[in-house]
């Protein structure tokens, strides 16, 4: 998995999350914020994420 260059808004993690699933970046930043409205720390696992997983490489 890597965090996507194209589908990026802020960090590229749910762009990455959206094309190694196969759904539309669009539902996956939905999904992210709707569970983001459940008590807990999602926002640290985004951050973890933004932190472990590798950028996309460039294409040539």
């Amino acid at each position: 998995m890597y965090r996507s260059r194209e589908h990026r808004i802020l960090a590229g993690v749910c762009g990455g999350l959206a094309d190694k699933m196969g759904l539309p970046p669009t539902l996956v930043r939905i999904l992210w914020l709707l569970l983001s409205l459940i008590p807990g720390p999602l926002w640290v696992v985004y951050v973890a994420m933004w932190i472990l997983v590798p950028e996309e490489p460039k294409r040539y």
